[in-house]
């Protein structure tokens, strides 16, 4: 997998997880137990996918300072 690829995948993942997040916030829907059942295996890997790519994405702050030197 590209360096490329997995930056959008991991960017993808944490949208859906964002999402998720403002459902439950906002209407108390959790979409991924709804899906998938309440903590079933598989909404356990989706929670640990999102967690992971969050973990990631922190990544990203090194990109902002990059950007910064360059201008």
């Amino acid at each position: 997998m590209s360096n490329k690829c997995l930056q959008y995948f991991t960017l993808t993942i944490a949208v859906v997880g964002a999402i998720n997040w403002g459902l439950i916030g906002f209407f108390n829907f959790n979409l991924v137990a709804f899906l998938f059942g309440s903590m079933s295996w598989l909404s356990r890997i989706i929670y640990g996918l999102v967690g992971l790519c969050g973990l990631y994405l922190l990544t990203f702050y090194t990109l902002i300072d990059q950007c910064e030197t360059t201008e």
